[in-house]
């Protein structure tokens, strides 16, 4: 997996049609504003494995988009599934690189979200995804310690435990609500006031229902918000009813506007 961000325009410089600066349309929609301050992956071994860029200059970027007016920061941190991976030394370097953005991010005054993203390609099966998720958010929590992150301070974005995409034995909306919940009751400090997941490898309907799923599991205690930040889960109907033609922008809206609405109900388990 590779993927690069460099040499791009921060979205918070980025300009409306009409001219206005794009934080300031935010703003005055009551939106508070954030940035993604990672600058993509590298491989790190001919396994799939990729460690994540960005902590050059990550303190004066930091600086420069708080002044800009951003409050919240991200930061991805890939992790993939396979026979032999993921390595206990990817695991623990992209756990440390975490830990040194939201270290930075905070002495900024910017809120760092936490992103383990274990990703869904792959034939492995639910079982295998719970027991990378659990070492994920241990080494990530542990770092996050080492570090004297103030956790109250932070927000997880985090997968949901799902068989990989080409496991021939798929776990329903349930099963997954459960394991989720499990790992994330094992690992996750109460102190950390919100989790927010993401959709990566799901369609819109899977997203909606596992997200339903986790907040209808009560075997597990839930000390902390449990919510949504999907991306492609929220945009496809959209984007497919939008087509980038000014006359199709309505109907966008009322797709986009419903997918919100199904997965706000989702997050209180509706």
């Amino acid at each position: 997996m590779s993927e690069t961000k460099l040499n791009f325009v921060p979205s918070l410089k980025r300009f409306a049609d009409d001219g206005v600066p794009i934080i300031q349309k935010v703003k005055e929609l009551g939106i508070v504003p954030g940035i993604t301050l990672d600058k993509g992956w590298v491989p790190i071994n001919d396994k799939g494995e990729v460690f994540t860029q960005g902590m050059d200059s990550l303190d004066e970027r930091c600086k420069e988009y708080k002044k800009l007016g951003a409050e919240f920061a991200k930061w991805r941190m890939v992790v993939s599934i396979g026979d032999d991976i993921p390595s206990m030394e990817a695991i623990k370097e992209g756990a440390r690189a975490t830990a040194m953005y939201a270290k930075i991010a905070q002495r900024n005054g910017l809120v760092p979200i936490v992103e383990p993203d274990i990703a869904r390609a792959g034939s492995h099966s639910v079982q295998r995804n719970l027991q990378v998720t659990e070492v994920v958010l241990a080494e990530v929590y542990k770092a996050l310690a080492d570090y004297h992150i103030y956790l109250e301070g932070t927000l997880l974005k985090p997968n949901m435990v799902t068989s990989g995409n080409k496991c021939d034995a798929q776990a329903d909306p349930e099963t997954v609500g459960k394991l989720t919940m499990m790992a994330l009751a094992r690992h996750v400090p109460v102190a950390v006031p919100g989790i927010f997941f993401l959709s990566g490898g799901l369609s819109e309907e899977e997203s909606t229902n596992y997200l339903r799923a986790v907040n209808q599991e009560q075997s597990y205690p839930r000390p902390w918000q449990t919510s949504f930040c999907f991306g492609r889960a929220l945009q496809d109907s959209c984007r497919a009813a939008w087509l980038g033609q000014p006359e199709n922008v309505a109907a966008g809206q009322a797709a986009f506007l419903e997918r919100v609405a199904a997965n706000g109900k989702a997050a209180l388990g509706q």
